[in-house]
């Protein structure tokens, strides 16, 4: 039964029934009839079916969270009875938002330290990929934004505020200034985050609220990409102060604080509502939590 409920998780995720069958490595006609065999067993039609996928029947959405829930506790317990005969072990998998990224090594090399058999995957997600890969079981934890999108029901853990900075040449228009309005930000050729990105539409909403809005020159959804164009000094961009802080300045470049208002936004940790939480989990969340100490988070 596992095995064709990780099914149903994986169409969910892939919402192809060949992307499907690779993620769970095996052949497609396996996963169709792991699939049609859950439907018989549960007397109950779970996808809509034609000549590709077409999603789920109200009661397969019914039957996909309970999947969900099955199979997650069904990892917990074998990760739970591995910790126990072998201590902590295994694959953490977390997925930040591009203006975190750069803080997940606050939590990995410590946590490396103190469980040293465990291994990492990172990856760059939007906050609502994260949302998505978690409630899927594709992650076990995400670093994303807290009080700005709805999150679901998910834990949290804070860990700091994100206030936002002005990066440009000292030499360029405001560079010599101690802080910037938003206003006066609208007035400079930026390069930002792609439109899909949180901190992007943060960033246009408030300059919204100051009654103007941003025509960047340049936009990617990889905040390395900016941070390379920003470091010529002939680009100006909107970062976080942490990130800021994190890369690292150049001679060329200024960090100045961006004001009226200044509006922060919380960024932390958001991990499955799960009772017991898993060992890897449970040890993450203790990483956070020490980490929010020294960050005021």
């Amino acid at each position: 039964m596992i095995d064709k409920l990780e099914f149903l998780i994986a169409l969910a995720q892939e919402r192809h029934f060949g992307r499907a069958a690779d993620v769970s490595n095996v052949k497609q006609p396996t996963l169709s009839a792991g699939i049609k065999q859950l439907e018989e067993t549960l007397g109950l039609l779970l996808v809509k079916r034609g000549s590709r996928f077409q999603g789920f029947t109200p009661e397969g959405e019914r039957v996909l969270d309970w999947a969900r829930r099955i199979v997650g506790e069904s990892r917990a317990m074998h990760q739970d009875i591995d910790a126990l005969k072998h201590g902590l072990v295994g694959h953490l998998r977390i997925a930040a938002i591009p203006t975190a990224l750069a803080m997940t090594a606050s939590l990995t090399t410590p946590f490396r330290m103190r469980h040293p058999n465990v291994r990492f995957s990172i990856l760059s997600r939007t906050s609502i990929e994260i949302l998505r890969m978690l409630e899927n079981l594709e992650i076990d934890a995400g670093l994303t934004y807290l009080d700005n999108e709805p999150l679901g029901h998910v834990t949290t853990i804070p860990l700091y505020r994100e206030h936002y900075r002005l990066l440009t040449s000292s030499d360029s228009a405001y560079g010599d200034r101690e802080s910037v309005t938003w206003a006066e930000v609208s007035e400079i050729p930026l390069c930002l985050l792609t439109p899909d990105m949180q901190n992007r539409r943060i960033i246009d909403r408030m300059l919204q609220q100051a009654n103007t809005t941003a025509s960047p020159m340049l936009e990617s959804n990889s905040m390395i990409v900016l941070y390379a164009h920003v470091r010529t000094g002939r680009w100006a961009s909107v970062m976080p102060a942490v990130l800021a802080e994190t890369l690292g300045l150049t001679d060329k470049v200024r960090s100045i604080p961006i004001a009226d208002p200044d509006n922060g936004h919380s960024i932390g940790l958001v991990l499955p509502v799960r009772e017991p939480m898993t060992p890897l989990a449970a040890a993450l969340s203790s990483e956070g939590k020490r980490l929010a100490k020294t960050m005021g988070g």
